[in-house]
C-alpha cells in the first residue's frame, strides 16, 4: 500500500468524490468511479483514469489518508477482449 494523493469533490454529500490522483508529478484525471464500498472507517474506490488505467484506492477515514491498494493497466483489459 502506497500513500497518494487524491483531489475530492464532496458537494452536499458527506462522502468524498475522488476527481483526480497524483502519482508523483503527475495528475490523473479521473473518469468514471466504476465502484465503490465501505468498511468500517475506510471507503474503497474502484476508478478508471483518463489513461484507460484502473487504480483501487481506499481512504481511511479518521486519519483523511488515501492508499493506492491497486493497480490494473488498460494493456492487461485490452489483451482480454482480444481473447489472449
Amino acid at each position: 500500500m502506497k500513500t497518494v494523493q487524491v483531489i475530492c469533490y464532496s458537494g452536499h454529500q458527506a462522502d468524498p468524490s475522488p476527481r483526480l490522483l497524483k502519482l508523483g508529478d503527475t495528475l490523473l484525471p479521473i473518469a468514471q468511479i466504476e465502484d465503490r464500498w465501505y468498511s468500517p472507517g475506510e471507503t474503497f474506490f474502484r476508478v478508471l483514469t483518463d489513461t484507460g488505467h484502473r487504480y483501487l484506492l481506499r481512504h481511511v477515514e479518521a486519519q483523511d489518508v488515501w492508499t493506492l491498494e491497486g493497480f490494473r493497466s488498460r494493456r492487461v483489459d485490452t489483451l482480454k477482449t482480444r481473447g489472449v
